[in-house]
């Protein structure tokens, strides 16, 4: 489960396990700067989900896979028209010759939260707490 409850101002204090964050905006925006926006938790979670299933998959298949760099680039100009677009950029250490830094690409696009924001039909009930289903 995760909880998420106001920190101070704009702050959430964001409770997953036992780890903690804290997602705010930007001071432009009324916030404090004090932790990433949601659209950026959002992206990380995709760039994340791509290094870590890079890394496990190489690693069960002995390729020499030493490292990854994530950056994405997100263009939201066109959201409130149902675009929003993410282009991420993998940068793979170690000693890979181009059949398996290819083979690495392909899978990067099978981690599963980038099937999820692609190819799923999310659907969110939002209810407010204690009261009647």
């Amino acid at each position: 489960m995760i909880r998420i409850h106001n920190n101070k101002g704009l702050q959430q204090q964001i409770e997953i396990g036992s780890h903690q964050l804290i997602g705010d905006v930007s001071p432009e925006l009324g916030g404090d700067g004090a932790g990433p926006e949601p659209h950026d938790l959002f992206d990380a979670a995709l760039g994340t989900c791509k290094a870590l299933t890079l890394l496990l998959y190489a690693r069960q298949r002995g390729l020499p896979l030493e490292g990854i760099d994530v950056q994405i680039e997100r263009d939201d100009s066109e959201e409130r028209q149902g675009n929003y677009r993410l282009v991420v950029d993998l940068a793979l250490q170690g000693p890979l010759d181009e059949t398996q830094r290819q083979q690495l690409l392909r899978v990067a696009d099978k981690c599963p939260i980038h099937k999820l924001m692609t190819t799923t039909d999310i659907q969110v009930e939002t209810r407010l707490a204690g009261a009647p289903a």
